[in-house]
């Protein structure tokens, strides 16, 4: 049937696979994209709130005729990292101070224009490196000199309006997020789900690799394996900023008993993450020197991303960690058995990284390091029995 509508538009059936290939690119590009939009509405919503809502405040409680800081600044507020928005606000603050005082000392003594621009925002920047060195101070303080020197008349004098409103755009951001914050744990799943996500998807290419004995395979899975720390740092960023919203705001607090879970197993599962790369160099090497790789080895490789999938729904559920152990151990206990059939260098390597990333994630599901190595040399000694 599909070969007969593309000779009746005179297309070859290559050129229907292509269309078909790039149609459900598009449709797997709007589903995520119609996914970060769900996952962002509430976010979304706080920021347009609280910049409508520090405009009217301004102008009806301040008596400001065009307060156009205040809204920049509650925006500003709520695009900050959730877990630094406390501190990045007053330094947004005093940004927009030096920048508004210096603009206008300088418009002041040398009037406006296109030159007067670059002098005014590298002086603004200057002094903001000096007093703070922080990014977001310096590009505030740019920023607000630019504003002035485009909209205010040379004679307007200083204007403490500007400062004002500034302050009380930040003061609603953070009015808002206290009291209408993100769930902090949909944030902290969000993330870490994107990390196992990763990781098994890295194994399992993993294991294909090493049982086709594919180098072109194993170096872009090696590839990806090298862009997992991205993640986990966004990981790392979204446990630290749910934990602090989690503590700040009476509405979340119920949520810091499972934020501790995660926070508890998240350096653990940094650990499994490297083994993981470690591992997937190993697997690109192994395989690059054409080495002959027994069928027991990606059956290993497959089991640790069983566990991580099984982790991820113990952090997420908080479900009893036997299916992570069982897997785990079993991944561990099959890459032992190989060390009976060889010795040599290449697979000892990717042995212990497989044991290694066994360990860490029975730490990650709430093992301490004794018990783990405990149950790890009870699955090799089982191993050794096969």
């Amino acid at each position: 049937m599909r070969a007969g509508w593309s000779n009746l538009f005179g297309m070859s059936e290559g050129d229907g696979e292509t269309i078909a290939k790039l149609g459900a690119r598009l449709r797997e590009g709007a589903r995520r994209g119609a996914e970060r939009v769900r996952l962002s509405v509430w976010s979304v919503l706080q920021t347009s709130i609280a910049a409508s809502l520090s405009y009217f405040l301004a102008v009806f409680l301040l008596g400001h005729e065009q307060p156009f800081f205040a809204p920049i600044a509650a925006v500003i507020s709520l695009s900050i990292t959730l877990g630094e928005r406390g501190r990045r606000t007053v330094q947004l603050v005093f940004g927009v101070a030096i920048g508004l005082l210096l603009a206008d000392l300088l418009v002041l003594a040398l009037g406006t224009g296109p030159a007067r621009i670059g002098l005014v925002v590298l002086i603004a920047m200057v002094a903001a490196v000096f007093f703070s060195g922080r990014m977001l101070t310096v590009n505030q303080a740019a920023i607000s000199a630019i504003l002035v020197v485009v909209l205010q008349p040379p004679d307007a004098g200083f204007e403490p309006d500007r400062f004002l409103d500034a302050l009380l755009g930040g003061g609603v951001a953070l009015t808002i997020n206290h009291l209408l914050p993100a769930n902090p744990e949909r944030l902290v799943e969000r993330a870490a789900r994107e990390v196992f996500s990763e990781l098994v998807s890295v194994l399992e290419e993993v294991a294909a690799s090493l049982r086709e004995s594919d180098p072109e395979r194993a170096r872009r899975t090696l590839l990806r394996a090298r862009r997992v720390d991205d993640r986990i740092r966004s990981m790392t960023e979204a446990i630290s900023a749910g934990y602090e919203t989690a503590r700040l705001s009476p509405t979340r607090r119920r949520a810091l008993k499972h934020l501790q879970l995660y926070s508890a197993a998240g350096n653990r599962i940094e650990l499994a993450a490297i083994n993981v790369r470690v591992l997937a160099r190993g697997a690109y090497n192994a395989v690059l020197r054409g080495d002959a790789i027994p069928d027991v080895l990606p059956e290993a490789v497959l089991d640790l991303a069983e566990a991580f999938k099984a982790l991820a729904e113990y952090l997420e559920e908080h479900e009893p960690p036997e299916e992570v152990k069982r897997h785990a151990l079993r991944a561990a206990e099959k890459a032992t058995s190989l060390l009976k059939k060889r010795h040599d260098l290449a697979a000892s390597v990717l042995v212990g990284q497989v044991r290694s990333a066994a360990v860490d994630i029975l730490r990650s599901a709430g093992m301490d390091q004794e018990s783990s190595l405990r149950a790890l040399e009870e699955a090799a000694g089982r191993a050794s029995e096969v």
